[in-house]
């Protein structure tokens, strides 16, 4: 249990202080991972910046991820995404609405600037929790095809199922917890309050 992603976020940077050394880029799912990421950051000596992606949701359940997409409008799908209603046409429609969620925030959080080139370095993905790992694949795939030095994903609590998702993913993969008894990633925090456009935009500022 965390007491917040400030906790977890401090626990995470413990844990990968062997990159402390190698100026690491931190890069966080927004927007709940973006808090954890900068804090992550600052206590390797790296640099900070976001990855975009974004769950595709299920119909008529949003909180379901059936999928995710990339920035570069690659797109992964879970195999359990036609169980629950999601056809072709629902999911192109869905990949649509998520693009442009993606580009509006590109546009908000880095209007100056073009995103942190991975290319060679190590590189640390940080998201606030895993329940389907849906969105962590779509961020280590797009990430690997940018040839980091080193790809390292990071997270304070994943499903167990998830976590066997990513792994082959990443080069190294570091998670404080994986229970078994994994609902939703807000059951492993005391306080998780919802992260938004503004606190994103004031974190990448500083």
């Amino acid at each position: 249990m965390f007491k917040d992603r400030d906790d977890a976020a401090h626990q995470l940077a413990d844990r990968l202080k062997a990159y402390s050394t190698q100026r690491p880029l931190v890069l966080a799912i927004p927007r709940g991972a973006v808090p954890i990421g900068k804090i992550v950051a600052r206590q390797l000596g790296g640099d900070f910046d976001v990855v975009l992606v974004r769950k595709l949701r299920a119909p008529f359940e949003p909180e379901v991820a059936i999928g995710s997409v990339t920035e570069n409008g690659w797109t992964y799908i879970a195999p359990y995404a036609a169980a629950v209603g999601a056809d072709q046409d629902y999911i192109a429609e869905e990949k649509q609405k998520q693009m442009a969620t993606i580009y509006s925030r590109r546009v908000q959080y880095t209007p100056i600037r073009a995103p942190i080139d991975p290319h060679g370095r190590v590189v640390i993905v940080v998201d606030d929790g895993l329940a389907t790992g849906a969105t962590m694949i779509s961020a280590l795939h797009s990430l690997r095809q940018r040839q980091p030095g080193k790809l390292v994903c990071a997270i304070p609590v994943a499903s167990p199922e998830a976590l066997e998702k990513i792994r082959p993913m990443a080069d190294e993969v570091v998670c404080l917890l994986a229970p078994e008894n994994f609902r939703a990633v807000g059951q492993f925090y005391r306080h998780f309050p919802q992260v938004d456009d503004e606190d994103v935009i004031a974190l990448l500022a500083t």
